[in-house]
């Protein structure tokens, strides 16, 4: 980390890219403070103000900070596997000035005293801004509901029982009510887990040629199937976390078509790997849900290349070594996701699935948008929440060399193009790949 930038700083020379608005300009941004104050082509005329600290930035684009809407944090209770600021490191080397954490922690994120708890420590160790949804039920059982109204009081952005999906319709029906007073969300891992039973990769050939046993899609089909119905009868605010299906993306967009407040979003993960990555047993792609078919991954860059599909998270997943080096059934689920999340959504640009303003808007204004955060958009008083990035630089994926305490990761070894080169939060650089040791 650098030290704070004075109180005003010039950046010139950037290619602006704001999703929100569309702008995709060579220009300047002027921040003042914690916020923007003037962006745009020809801001300066040559002429920074005399009181500002001047960054030159030609070459690079800059965009809004990315706001990553699913990152697993493990503090408290795990640290050993990830703590706030090993992750507020791995987030800024990746773009990353805002995340939201899954309540899936030690102890769980189900009371006020404990939403209050982490806030107070990722204002102490966290490098990026940290916000956290609360728990949909009490220790993520699926069974009584948590104090929704006491957590949405407390700051949480929504509610999920984070990695396990709500299995009684019941229990579903009442969250979705209940959470729709407060006009939050309700993140659900779509997964039937009674399907699912003791699966550890997608069902089909591949797994039954590794000795295997699969996770059929229906898993998640099914209950998102479930859920469409339960968000029909409730009027509530629904959103699908990674989805990985072709089937999924046609029921997210039927959903879309009936008016339904529905959204959905899926990971890196799932556009640009598919079950072959398993390989040889290869435990750091063992994932949930699990890596799919070659015709779901094109079926995920369809969806988002249409627009069912919102948002890219990095759906980081942090596990120890001890955890990931195992037999492949006997491994934890999970990858490291937020230092390569800018880098492997540029594959979509790269390979002209999208433009590269639609992928920023997927990873900054929507999810912003959509929790209903002040980010995502380079325009005047917003905060200068910033990431200066160079789509063209080559680098391997090389896990060890993570800043995050997890160095699994399912992208390991694969060369990718676009590289963070600044990552700026409230106006301080937090991030500079100049000074810093090379994430690659």
């Amino acid at each position: 980390m650098t030290g704070d930038q004075p109180v005003k700083t010039a950046f010139t020379g950037a290619r602006l890219l704001d999703p929100a608005s569309g702008l995709d300009e060579i220009g300047d941004i002027l921040s003042d403070g914690e916020k923007i104050a003037a962006v745009g082509p020809n801001l300066f005329d040559g002429s920074p103000p005399s009181d500002a600290t001047v960054v030159d930035v030609s070459g690079l684009c800059a965009a809004p900070g990315l706001v990553d809407m699913r990152v697993q944090i493990r503090e408290p209770g795990e640290e050993h596997k990830e703590s706030l600021r090993s992750a507020g490191e791995a987030a800024v080397a990746g773009g990353v000035t805002s995340m939201v954490c899954l309540p899936n922690t030690d102890p769980v994120l189900d009371d006020e005293a404990t939403l209050e708890f982490v806030a107070r420590r990722a204002r102490l160790h966290a490098l990026t801004k940290v916000y956290a949804y609360g728990a949909a039920t009490k220790g993520l059982k699926g069974e009584e509901l948590a104090e929704l109204g006491l957590l949405a009081d407390a700051g949480a952005l929504g509610f999920t029982d984070g990695t396990v999906g709500i299995a009684d319709a019941q229990v579903m029906r009442r969250v979705l009510a209940y959470a729709a007073t407060f006009n939050l969300m309700v993140v659900q891992h779509p997964e039937d887990s009674s399907l699912a039973g003791n699966g550890v990769m997608n069902g089909g050939e591949t797994a039954t040629r590794l000795g295997l046993s699969g996770i059929p899609r229906e898993a998640e089909i099914i209950m998102l199937e479930r859920d469409m119905r339960l968000v029909e009868m409730t009027g509530g605010r629904y959103h699908a976390a990674h989805i990985s299906t072709a089937d999924s993306v046609e029921i997210i967009a039927q959903a879309k078509q009936k008016g339904l407040q529905v959204t959905c979003d899926t990971a890196p993960f799932y556009s640009a790997l598919n079950e072959l990555s398993v390989g040889d047993y290869r435990s750091f792609a063992k994932l949930s849900p699990p890596l799919r078919s070659e015709e779901d991954r094109q079926a995920i860059v369809e969806g988002l290349k249409s627009g069912v599909i919102d948002v890219i998270a990095s759906d980081h997943s942090p596990q120890d070594q001890d955890s990931k080096r195992l037999p492949f059934a006997q491994a934890a689920y999970g990858g490291s996701g937020l230092e390569t999340l800018l880098a492997v959504s540029l594959e979509l640009v790269h390979n002209q699935d999208l433009p590269l303003l639609d992928v920023l808007a997927k990873l900054t204004s929507i999810p912003a948008k959509l929790l209903g955060l002040d980010a995502g958009q380079l325009r005047k008083d917003s905060p200068a929440d910033l990431v200066f990035f160079d789509p063209g630089i080559g680098w391997k994926v090389i896990g060890d060399n993570f800043r995050s305490k997890s160095k699994n990761t399912p992208f390991d070894g694969r060369p990718v193009q676009g590289k963070v080169i600044r990552t700026v939060i409230d106006g301080r650089t937090v991030f500079d790949a100049m000074t810093n040791a090379d994430p690659a």
